[in-house]
């Protein structure tokens, strides 16, 4: 068991950003599944945080809360895959914890909006998947739940002509 634990973990190790991506892709060719998680993956990051800054905490500040320290340590996983697009991540992250900021001032309660707004989007998702034909990939690896926000960012990154 132990042994396959380091075998496993090697593996995970050796997996470059490109594997990752890649990976993901092969389950997201369809283009209306591709439209779907465009639209679905951002608010069920931005609910994420949201739902983590409910927790009570001792930073008791708008901006700092476990939802913002989820962000930070998703961005020290994509830094260790690759630092430039994990630098255009701490851009959205933050945009992403701007809008959680945003939501927590509407009349709705947060727990509430973000919760309707989780519930849809992944509704979407699996509807993409559907469409696609193909599982999503999270029930491959967990890991792929953080894999498809660097998706969409790495599109981004091509279509600029940058290298990531």
């Amino acid at each position: 068991m132990l042994f396959d634990l380091k075998t496993r973990m090697k593996k995970l190790a050796m997996k470059t950003v490109q594997n990752w991506l890649d990976e993901y892709g092969a389950s997201h060719k369809n283009p209306t599944n591709k439209k779907i998680h465009w639209l679905c993956i951002p608010p069920i990051m931005i609910t994420v945080i949201a739902l983590l800054s409910l927790i009570p905490d001792p930073f008791n500040h708008a901006l700092f809360h476990w939802g913002s320290l989820f962000v930070a340590l998703v961005m020290v996983y994509y830094a260790t895959l690759s630092p430039k697009l994990a630098l255009g991540m701490v851009l959205v992250g933050s945009a992403m914890v701007g809008v959680v900021y945003g939501l927590e001032q509407l009349s709705t309660p947060l727990w509430q909006s973000s919760l309707l707004i989780f519930v849809v989007a992944w509704i979407g998702q699996f509807i993409g998947h559907k469409i696609e034909g193909k599982k999503p990939s999270f029930f491959q690896d967990l890991q792929f739940l953080l894999i498809g926000p660097l998706w969409l960012l790495a599109a981004i990154y091509r279509k600029l002509g940058l290298s990531y």
